[in-house]
């Protein structure tokens, strides 16, 4: 609770996986959680709703493509009215279909570059607007990827787009932070998702995880979610324009 009351929590692309855990793990706080979830993913957002508010919260739930300007505005406008001007707002939303270099064309380069790079403009741009108009302090926490950091044979259409997110975090930590907002990023390392479920599925690809990871095991949705509920926390009120790893050590391990 913030002040007394509920704090107000946006988390897009919350139908599945990250966005799920971290949507279920604000209910947990008791948060009014405003649950984002795709065209078509209207079953896997209610059940999303349903677990935040089994653990607690209160859901509102909104359909919204983060790459729609208009569709972004609507959102904002329906938020503001259901649950009120945010405290935090965590951009999940993201896809990544896998694709060898030579077979992206350029509407799958553009899909790819506006989900989630553009897609965390627009909503950033749009609620953080909300918050400086109402003198509110709050919390940008932007999922990007290790990917922000390394390269992918088969995702060079995704990796521009989460070092995108990781400097844009930086630079409105500029921007925002003197009315109180700060603005971070999370980059988890591999984590079992529905995104990267057939890319684990390779002969051998899991294990090879396993081994290359010092604690043992790929992560969880939940894994990423905790950290990002730690971020929104008071305690790290002084955390701005950082990225954060989480990736279970696999990124140190060179051997």
């Amino acid at each position: 609770m913030a002040g007394g009351r509920r704090r107000t929590v946006l988390v897009t692309g919350a139908a599945r996986g990250i966005g799920r855990a971290t949507a279920t793990r604000f209910g947990h706080e008791g948060a009014s959680v405003v649950v984002n979830h795709p065209p078509g993913e209207h079953e896997h957002g209610e059940e999303t709703a349903r677990l935040v508010r089994e653990a607690g919260g209160e859901a509102v739930l909104i359909e919204a493509d983060v790459a729609d300007p208009a569709a972004v505005a609507a959102m904002a406008d329906t938020a503001r009215r259901d649950v009120g001007v945010l405290d935090v707002l965590v951009n999940n939303a993201g896809i990544c279909p896998f694709a060898d270099f030579f077979d992206i064309d350029v509407e799958l380069w553009d899909r790819v570059q506006h989900v989630n790079l553009r897609g965390v403009f627009l909503v950033t741009q749009a609620f953080t607007r909300q918050m400086v108009e109402a003198g509110r302090p709050g919390k940008v926490i932007s999922v990007s990827s290790i990917s922000a950091w390394v390269g992918g044979a088969q995702q060079v259409h995704y990796t521009p787009t989460k070092a995108g997110i990781s400097s844009l975090m930086k630079s409105l930590a500029i921007v925002l932070g003197p009315h109180g907002i700060t603005c971070n990023a999370v980059l988890p390392g591999t984590v079992a998702t529905d995104i990267n479920r057939e890319d684990l599925a390779q002969p051998g690809k899991l294990e090879y995880f396993r081994q290359r990871i010092p604690l043992g095991r790929v992560g969880e949705p939940e894994d990423i979610a905790g950290v990002v509920w730690l971020l929104s926390q008071p305690e790290a009120g002084y955390v701005n324009g950082a990225e954060l790893l989480v990736d279970g050590g696999l990124f140190v391990n060179l051997q």
